[in-house]
């Protein structure tokens, strides 16, 4: 059996299937053409972001039986058309979720106290902290929308700053997100009652856009928003409107509708501060990432109980 590495990813991955009788070839950064030549050989392959495993790739390939991707969002992946061709769809949805909780929360301080502009700012050699009077987040509501493995992580770590977090989530229910930090609250209740958003939702046709120019508008005036989930959840343009309104007082961003951004109005802005998509970028987070892919792929081949098969 082989195994295609279609994207960068730590070496343990391909250590760990070589051990499993798996041979494992790693040809990070395949562009399409030769993939699709290439890809009637292999049984299983592996992808990050990058690599847009889309039905043409998977016709391509007529004796894949799985697709693992590292990480957790698979809107990468043709869902619909692994399923028509029997292909299993396998994540890793907690070998990050660490490393994107606690940039979440380093974001959400950055912008309340204005670090980069303050770094900026006394680089250039200007001595002037009257000009960063910031806000403290302890009394502070914390609106979380998105109570999964990394909504309930920021949860937890937020509580330890004493803020008074809330959380939303379509597919739990109360108790569970109580469980999981947050007081459950209606998604209106989030929007009018939090001083800080954050957003831990998958990109899907119910989340696109949904922070717009009517969301925007229910909000607190002069809330933050951070976002380290997915681009695209957020239309960007009513963003910059209510940036330049006031109503959104500053947002974080790791993750655009078109990546990368390039020097939009919306990066340039001030008052945002703009990091790209490196929410998953920990050594530790990176290696979890590949050994939990790898013994994915492996337990697919192998005929093993899956962990986190994609429905």
């Amino acid at each position: 059996m082989k195994v295609l590495i279609a994207d960068s990813l730590a070496p343990q991955a391909m250590q760990r299937l070589q051990a499993a009788g798996i041979q494992a070839d790693d040809r990070a950064g395949i562009e399409l053409a030769e993939l699709l030549n290439v890809l009637p050989e292999y049984q299983g392959l592996i992808v990050r972001s990058r690599t847009k495993v889309t039905a043409e790739v998977l016709a391509a390939g007529p004796n894949l039986k799985v697709v693992g991707r590292a990480g957790v969002g698979v809107d990468n992946i043709d869902l619909a058309a692994a399923a028509a061709h029997g292909v299993a769809v396998v994540n890793t949805p907690v070998s990050t979720s660490v490393a994107v909780a606690e940039l979440t929360m380093a974001l959400m301080l950055a912008l309340v106290r204005s670090v980069p502009r303050a770094d900026a700012s006394i680089k250039a050699g200007v001595w002037d902290k009257k000009s960063f009077e910031g806000a403290e987040l302890a009394g502070k509501t914390l609106g979380i929308l998105g109570m999964g493995n990394i909504g309930a992580k920021v949860a937890r770590r937020a509580a330890a700053f004493d803020m008074d977090v809330r959380g939303f989530d379509p597919f739990l229910d109360d108790a569970t997100i109580q469980t999981r930090g947050a007081l459950a609250a209606k998604l209106d209740a989030i929007y009018s009652e939090s001083d800080v958003i954050t957003l831990h939702l998958p990109l899907l046709p119910d989340t696109r856009g949904m922070l717009n120019e009517v969301t925007f508008e229910k909000m607190r005036r002069g809330v933050y928003l951070v976002c380290a989930a997915r681009g695209g959840v957020i239309d960007e343009d009513a963003l910059l409107t209510a940036l330049n309104r006031g109503q959104v007082a500053g947002a974080a961003l790791d993750v655009f509708a078109t990546e990368p951004p390039g020097a939009s109005p919306l990066v340039a802005h001030p008052q945002v501060i703009a990091t790209p998509h490196m929410g998953a970028q920990t050594a530790e987070a990176q290696t979890r990432a590949a050994l939990d892919v790898a013994d994915e792929v492996a337990n697919v081949l192998l005929g093993k109980p899956m962990r986190w098969q994609v429905k």
